[in-house]
């Protein structure tokens, strides 16, 4: 047997790190698009929606170290690995450690509340996707007689959806970076190469 083979073995399975290369891209599509009003934009949110549930549902069934019984700890337990990240001794874990776990699910939080502000927007601005509005032609005589009402409820559910939108985004994009900025430091201070981890699905046992 190989010393290499004796040393590492499989943590990340092949959902996991499926999962995790297609949300990246998704997110720079959806960023592009979304900047460029392409059409594409609608179809990488309902992508990355699924994605994302589909996550959620793994992370209660799934292997070993995509639970989120694994990676998800007390409060406590996050403040001190932060602690010990910044005096420059932190215990290393073969699977998400305190501070990654908190991101995961940080991030999936914010990728579902995107997502959702966005099908929502889309659905008041352009009456497409799941949450469309398209009236019954027996009630269109109603709606006409209560159209600048309803325009008015409109133009509300419009902005406060689209506030929501663009903060998510923002939101992403910060613990994007600092998703980022935590993978160099894990691997400089464990000496591995995380982004190959998630190519691969391997780690060293030591």
């Amino acid at each position: 047997m190989d010393t290499n083979e004796r040393h590492t073995t499989v943590v990340w399975d092949v959902f996991v790190r499926v999962f995790h290369w297609a949300i990246v891209s998704l997110v720079l599509i959806s960023l592009v698009s979304g900047q460029l009003e392409l059409g594409i934009h609608p179809y990488s949110g309902y992508a990355i929606f699924i994605l994302v549930i589909a996550r959620i549902l793994w992370g209660l069934v799934g292997s070993q170290y995509a639970r989120f019984s694994n990676f998800l700890y007390k409060p406590t337990t996050v403040w001190q690995y932060l602690k010990s990240i910044v005096k420059g001794n932190p215990k290393r874990f073969l699977g998400h450690n305190p501070a990654g776990g908190l991101m995961v699910l940080a991030l999936l939080i914010c990728l579902g509340t995107t997502t959702l502000s966005g099908m929502k927007l889309y659905g008041i601005e352009e009456n497409e996707g799941p949450f469309a509005q398209a009236a019954p032609t027996t009630l269109m005589l109603e709606k006409d007689a209560n159209k600048e009402h309803e325009h008015d409820e409109d133009h509300e559910d419009d902005e406060f959806w689209e506030a929501l939108h663009e903060l998510s985004i923002n939101l992403l994009l910060l613990l994007i970076l600092l998703h980022v900025l935590g993978v160099v430091v894990a691997s400089k201070q464990h000496n591995e190469n995380l982004v190959k981890a998630m190519l691969d699905g391997e780690k060293s046992k030591d």
